[in-house]
This record gives structure tokens, sequence and C-alpha cells, in this order.
């Protein structure tokens, strides 16, 4: 297991369907490198990824994430990836309708009779689907007895219904059980309020679909070195019809302010630092004015590195690659993520809280790759097309 001398190793997932096989991707690759989270932060599909992450030994952790995977997957593996994007684009979407019709066996299950037909303020009545199917998904791939008193700290988000308030089960004070991650995926309208100890809870993505906040928050945390992984992504390209409108609202609303969170988080952490060496400076009789111990109050000695990691590849689903579960998209999202870790690690592996001098650091190592120009026809580059050209750019920026 590689450290790096921090004394935290902290793994941020968001929420995001059928996207978050990107983020099993992105663990697979930090396993091959030695890293181990210390603590893993889940929301949404994040949460279900880290509950199998957290609730298996680490030489488990990838089978069993690999098996949820493909009970995940609708269909046999596929020469997909080679298909002209039209006739892909339409087969995920066939893929996707299958999941909204008929489910995604050990996941959800469509409510028949639908919604509108049950009683006001049955549970039946308040979702499209029926997720109790994920239990015992989870109660087969994840040791929950290992959640709640093994090495890694597991924290999982979700949003209190009634209150509007943000929460989040964390080991450090809950027994964690299969229902507090099925509550951290219950997506409003299509999954049901999960009830815990007389509360109802909702998607922690409803409020915010990254966890960093939760994490800025924890004190005293001297030295971490925090992996978020992303499903959306904030920047993007125009629209062109409607589908498009709302592949981008999605990914701008579940981007969920990330970027700026992060650049918050690093701003506030080098005004920290700049506090506490102004205090270190100040003479006896100063340090003791009240002022003085406010600031000191307020300051910390963290040095913390955010590696912040985005699955830029093109999407062939569209506005449904939240739910399209087809086994092709799977695993290309799976690939990518192990990809981004191998050809990024040599930017930030090596990085010691030394270097840091208090504060914070980010790495930006996917933010950082060009974007592919359009083809001269005006469509959009075959996701092959668009890899050359990224790995092209990536061997040039590193001559």
């Amino acid at each position: 297991m590689v450290r790096g001398g921090f004394d935290h190793e902290i793994l941020l997932l968001q929420g995001g369907g059928a996207l978050g096989a990107y983020q099993a991707g992105v663990y697979e690759g930090l396993a091959e490198a030695g890293i181990a989270p210390t603590w893993v932060v889940g929301i949404s599909i994040g949460a279900i990824n880290a509950a199998l992450i957290a609730g298996n030994p680490p030489g488990r952790r990838i089978e069993r994430l690999r098996e949820f995977w493909r009970r995940m997957s609708v269909d046999p593996a596929s020469p997909l990836a080679a298909w002209p994007d039209s006739l892909r684009r339409a087969s995920n979407y066939m893929a996707a309708m299958s999941a909204a019709a008929f489910g995604v066996p050990g996941f959800y299950t469509p409510r028949i009779p639908p919604p509108w037909f049950a009683p006001d303020g049955a549970e039946a009545a308040l979702s499209m689907y029926d997720t109790t199917p994920l239990l015992s998904t989870l109660d087969e791939l994840v040791d929950f007895d290992l959640i709640n008193h093994g090495p890694v700290r597991l924290s999982l988000g979700a949003v209190n219904v009634c209150e509007g308030s943000s929460i989040y089960f964390d080991t450090d004070k809950t027994v964690i059980s299969a229902e507090h991650v099925r509550a951290s995926g219950a997506l409003p309208p299509g999954f049901p309020p999960v009830t815990i100890d007389g509360e109802h809870y909702w998607d922690g993505g409803v409020v915010t679909n990254t966890p960093l906040t939760y994490v800025a928050d924890q004190r005293p945390m001297t030295t971490a070195r925090i992996v978020q992984v992303d499903n959306f992504m904030a920047r993007g390209e125009l629209p062109r019809n409607l589908g498009e409108v709302t592949e981008r609202r999605k990914d701008i609303q579940y981007a969920s302010r990330s970027r700026f969170n992060i650049q918050r988080l690093e701003e506030i952490g080098g005004l920290k630092a700049a506090m506490r060496r102004l205090l270190d400076k100040l003479p006896a009789e100063l340090k003791s004015d009240p002022d003085a111990q406010k600031l000191a109050g307020v300051c910390d000695e963290r040095s913390w590195m955010i590696v912040r990691l985005i699955n830029r590849r093109p999407s062939h689903s569209g506005a449904v690659k939240d739910f399209e579960f087809s086994r092709t998209t799977i695993e290309e999202a799976w690939a990518a993520g192990v990809e981004d870790v191998r050809r990024s690690l040599a930017g930030w592996r090596d990085v010691r809280p030394k270097e840091i001098d208090r504060g914070i650091v980010v790495y930006r190592p996917t933010e950082d790759l060009a974007a592919p120009p359009p083809r001269s026809d005006g469509a959009r580059p075959s996701m092959l097309h668009r890899e050359k050209l990224q790995a092209a750019r990536a061997k040039d920026k590193s001559r």
C-alpha cells in the first residue's frame, strides 16, 4: 500500500448511475498502483461503489466491483464500439429504454401498477421504481460487519426529505447497513425515499453531488491525499438539439459546482496557511491578543493534495447516459477509469506533504487535456478517434 506520507488516503465518488463504472475503473487503477483508501465517501452510485470497496478485503474488491457491474449490464458484450456513431447511439438508447421499461435486475424494478394508482402516502405512490432488489445484491456482495468494524472509514451522502438538509451516514458515528446505501441512491421521482430511524431520505445528489465539502469540514485532519472522481463534466459544447440540451443540463446540474468548490477550498486553504505563517511571526504579547487567538482558532496545519479525475470520454448515450447500462458502455467506462489513473500517476503520485507546506494543492490531470476538434463534416469524432488524439497529445506533452 502506497501512502506517500499522508495520514489519510481519501476517495470521493459522485453520483451518476451507469456512469459509476468509471469510478470502479479508477479504483482498479489506484489498486494497481498500490494506493488504497483509508476513507471512502460516496453519493448515490458512488455510495454503492464505496460500500463495495469498504465492505470487502483488498484482495476481493475489484472482483466484487466487477460482479456488481456485470449484473447491472443488460446485454452481452458485443462489437458496438466499432459501429458508426448513429447506430451506436440508437442501440444505446434501446438499452436505456429497456432499463426504463423493465428495470435492472438486482437493482430496481418498475412498479406494477404504476404509482398514480397507489393511494397517497403509500411508498408505491412515491416513485416509479422499487429498489428493494438492491438490498439483496448488497447483502450478497458487501460485508457490512467489515464496513462497521474494519479499517476503512465509510461515509454516504443523503438528504433528509422533510428537513431538506444534507446528511452523511458515517461509520465514525453510525452503524451502516444496506438501507443506508439504498438511501444515498434514492433519487426521486425514480426511486422512493428510504426510512431509517423514523426519518425519510433521498439521494444526496438532490443537494450536492460531490462530497468534498463534507470532508473539508472534518477536523483535525492534517495531511491527506484526496482523489475525487467525477462522472459529469461542467465544461462542454453548445447543444445542437433537444437531446443534447438534456444531456448538457444533466452535466451542469450534477457536476454540482465541483470546480467552484475545489477552487474555494484551495483559496481558503491558502488563506489559512498565510494566517498561520503571520501568527507565527507575531511577538509574544500580540499572540495573546483576543483577535489573534480567534484567528488561530480557524487555522490548521493541514497539507492536502486533491487529485480531480473527470470522465471526459464522449458519450454515445446522450441524455440517457446515466441509465444506459449496456455492457459495452459499462466496460468502456471502466477501462477509461483505469487508463486515466495510469496516464496521470506520474504527475501526482510522488508528491509528499512536506512539498505542500501547509495548504491545499490541486491536480487536474484530466481537465488539462485539450478537447479534440470537431470533424470537418460537423459531426463529433468517434470515441476511438478522440482517444487517439488524446493519446498523441499526452505523448507530446510528456516530451
